[in-house]
């Protein structure tokens, strides 16, 4: 055996950018997290911290005004943002799901009319692909978009779409040949002031309540031409690939949301005294915290490999990254979940963040396809 040989480990870059994000995220993310939570506020403190810093949307290239940075740099952000704050972590997690559709298919000129925006800071991006009898079945979504000259017109309904009323940009799925369902959804990126294009109220949910969640109505919306996404008809095609890169990103929230979870915990049992001993003394609870600890450090290993094999191109990314985003959130959900049972009473109520997380952790196993779905996706890869 070679003695020299470097086990695995993430680059020194990579920790120095943890470092950074972590030291960023406790000074000025933190201290805001409950209230936002609580008035279900968009973490204004949060987007500021992160657009000045520059970790609002490090993935995208520096010929945009971006920082280039790789696939797993940016589930760090994610995830450390997340360690405090979900709602927070939304916003690069969400820039880079509604920009990496364009950075795959788009036209050169549409990313040179969109990406510098963001890149800046001065603009954020939503991604709507769902719709409310469309979910899982995204392919029977029944938006419409036809061609009048030089200009497409959009006209339907799309939910549940993230950071919706606070973004300029969207991108948008939608039906240009109802007869060729799959292969006839195309994709758009629409601007907030485009005629025709309005948001609708806030939704009331469980969690992420500082990440505003709402439909986007097109009534006629008209958009010049080029704002299409590649050729017409692959826009479902993109939306798949799209989500290959932006899965392994929810596992990385959800890592973020366990490992504060977890941090808090450890905190707790070494503080708190039951029967004259420390909780961190009683054996039962030691291995509460040990399979808490085992679990999230696999998930952790899991979406860094899918991370690093989607920055790779490697084809046939849909298993490592349904894989990475379902064990992760099923990890997240257990640990926040025992994190509360660990502090008991104080546990349950909103002295402690870990309540918070307990919700905003479940949202995880639901979103960019629920874990029903991606354990659909496993099994197909494995199968075909």
């Amino acid at each position: 055996m070679n003695p020299d040989f470097d086990i695995y480990r993430l680059s020194d870059e990579h920790e120095a950018l943890r470092d950074a994000v972590r030291a960023l995220a406790e000074k000025e993310i933190a201290p805001h997290a409950a209230e936002v939570d609580e008035q279900g506020r968009f973490p204004r403190e949060a987007c500021e911290a992160l657009t000045k810093a520059g970790f609002h949307a490090v993935h995208l290239p520096e010929a945009y005004g971006g920082q280039g940075a790789d696939e797993l740099a940016g589930c760090i952000v994610i995830e450390e943002v997340a360690r405090v704050c979900a709602s927070s972590s939304l916003i690069p997690a969400v820039n880079g799901l509604g920009t990496i559709p364009i950075l795959l298919s788009g036209s050169e000129e549409l990313k040179q009319q969109v990406l510098p925006s963001i890149a800046a800071g001065e603009a954020m991006i939503s991604y709507a692909l769902s719709e409310r009898e469309a979910g899982s079945d995204a392919a029977s979504m029944k938006t419409r978009a036809h061609r009048d000259g030089d200009n497409w017109v959009l006209n339907g309904t799309k939910c549940w779409i993230t950071n919706a009323g606070e973004s300029t940009w969207y991108t948008v799925m939608a039906v240009t040949d109802p007869e060729k369902r799959a292969n006839g959804i195309s994709a758009f990126v629409v601007h907030r002031d485009d005629p025709g294009f309005e948001v609708g109220p806030k939704e009331r949910k469980l969690g992420i309540t500082g990440s505003p969640t709402r439909e986007i109505y097109f009534t006629n919306c008209t958009i010049p031409a080029d704002r299409i996404i590649g050729a017409e008809g692959t826009g479902f095609k993109t939306a798949l690939a799209t989500l290959d890169h932006t899965r392994p990103t929810i596992g990385a929230q959800a890592l973020g949301i366990a490992q504060g979870a977890l941090d808090i915990a450890i905190s707790y049992v070494k503080e708190r005294k039951q029967f004259g001993k420390h909780l961190a003394q009683f054996q039962g609870l030691q291995f509460m915290l040990a399979d808490m600890a085992m679990k999230l450090e696999a998930a952790r290993q899991l979406v860094y490999v899918a991370a690093a094999r989607a920055e790779r191109g490697e084809p046939d990314l849909g298993f490592i990254s349904s894989a990475a985003k379902c064990m992760a959130s099923d990890v997240a959900m257990a640990v926040t979940t025992d994190a509360v049972q660990l502090l008991g009473g104080a546990g349950y109520t909103r002295d402690f963040p870990v309540e918070r997380m307990m919700r905003d952790a479940k949202i995880t196993q639901i979103y960019e396809g629920t874990n029903q779905i991606q354990r659909v996706v496993m099994a197909r890869a494995l199968l075909r």
